[in-house]
């Protein structure tokens, strides 16, 4: 699909397979990531989890530096090293997960508590979410939210608190949706974007134009005419547009169907792993996993306001590429100890 989808924006830079070309070297260096995840010792990760954490967020504070973080659309969200662009909140989201699993793993029976058990992993997560906001990016902020949410459910919280804090949570969401002045303008795209279809309601219109267009079958592979200059992020945010346009109603339901048994089978890998450490990881990443996918389908077809959120396999981008082929890799390590007469059971 970046093949498909980003040439006409790759001649740009001279080259119309130049996204193609560097997308096949992220996913060979996310291939070769996801096998040393899958092979490396749990023990040793719980070891450099605090480190990892560490190193993210000091990133994540990196961005914010004038003259440091790449601004693009209006967010500050990316490092530039040399010839390739790192966007730290990738790492913070994988972090935040294994040091949530290492934190809630060790509270033990006392996640029954407020104080001395949600609140340690509560305040590792408010620490990530408004640094994340200052970028600013509430989309990836209530991804982490809801992340940290099941994990929270996973390890048994108690459900009155944990009620609680989902209704703080949609609070603060709405609060801070409506207190921005350019996240109200995208709310009032996303409720009727044709009333400035050239402006804040120009992305939605576009990408239901290439998904309406698909049909049944879809134009075929190539074909799409919306990826020329009309649908914007065609190669990133907004692919999964393309995709409808090129493959119709049914490649986009097969794309649908493969994400479900993802997260299925992983929830089923998280349900029958080795230790609740274990539990823990796989969950909070089959959840980050499933949930951006989610939101980004739901914004690409006008269900939910737009966010700068990938689809996650499938969007170009070599952080998002890399930290989720990595973070697949510990699930299929997590996999591989699970006891498999228990998980027949």
């Amino acid at each position: 699909m970046v093949f498909s989808a980003s040439p006409s924006v790759s001649l740009r830079v001279g080259d119309a397979y130049y996204y193609f070309k560097r997308q096949i070297l992220y996913l060979l260096l996310s291939l070769t990531a996801m096998y040393l995840a899958y092979k490396m010792d749990l023990n040793v990760l719980k070891k450099w989890t605090p480190a990892l954490f560490i190193l993210s967020f000091g990133l994540l504070l990196l961005v914010l530096v004038p003259g440091i973080g790449k601004k693009v659309g209006g967010a500050v969200r990316w490092l530039d090293f040399f010839l390739f662009s790192f966007q730290p909140s990738e790492l913070a989201k994988l972090s935040l997960i294994l040091m949530l699993a290492l934190t809630l793993a060790n509270i033990k029976e006392r996640i029954l508590l407020f104080t001395r058990g949600i609140l340690p992993a509560l305040l590792l997560t408010l620490l990530v979410i408004g640094t994340v906001m200052l970028e600013p990016d509430l989309g990836t902020a209530a991804v982490i939210m809801a992340v940290s949410f099941v994990m929270l459910f996973v390890a048994g919280a108690n459900q009155l608190y944990l009620g609680g804090m989902a209704l703080l949570g949609l609070i603060a969401v709405i609060v801070l949706s409506f207190t921005s002045s350019y996240r109200l303008r995208r709310i009032m795209g996303y409720i009727n974007p044709w009333k400035d279809p050239y402006n804040v309601g120009f992305h939605v219109i576009q990408s239901l134009l290439a998904v309406g267009s698909g049909g049944l079958f879809g134009l075929g592979l190539g074909a799409s005419k919306q990826k020329f200059y009309y649908l914007p992020q065609q190669y990133t945010d907004f692919i999964f547009a393309v995709l409808c346009e090129e493959t119709g109603l049914i490649g986009a339901l097969v794309v649908l169907f493969l994400f479900f048994m993802f997260i299925v089978r992983g929830l089923g890998i998280a349900r029958f792993a080795k230790d609740r450490y274990q539990a823990l990881v796989a969950a909070g990443i089959i959840t980050w996993i499933g949930m951006q996918a989610l939101v980004n389908i739901f914004v690409v077809l006008g269900l939910l306001p737009t966010t700068g959120i990938p689809l996650p396999f499938v969007s170009y981008g070599g952080t998002s590429l890399l930290i989720s082929l990595f973070a697949v890799g510990l699930v299929l390590n997590v996999s591989s100890k699970v006891n498999p007469v228990r998980s027949r059971e």
